[in-house]
């Protein structure tokens, strides 16, 4: 058990290296007076998803979830 809660440890620290690296790469989310202008209605508003910017919301709702399961079950107390 001890093996298994070594490798769980090692997953959430680069878990929560990745989780604060994307963070910190993504835009705000304000986008000014373009919204009031109806930029927000351009080809990249459309198609975010598919853009940078959409893989990395993906990939920090992964990340997230991720980090919330591993800190639930290394906080169970089947490794104590």
């Amino acid at each position: 058990m001890e093996i298994l809660k070594t490798i769980l440890m090692i997953i959430f620290a680069i878990d929560c290296i990745a989780l604060t690296a994307i963070v910190l790469m993504q835009e705000g989310k304000s986008a000014g007076l373009g919204t009031i202008g109806g930029m927000a209605d351009s080809y990249w508003g459309q198609n975010k998803g598919r853009s940078m910017e959409g893989t990395l919301v993906k990939s920090t709702k992964f990340l997230a979830i991720l980090f919330i399961v591993l800190a639930a079950v290394l906080n169970l107390k089947v490794f104590a």
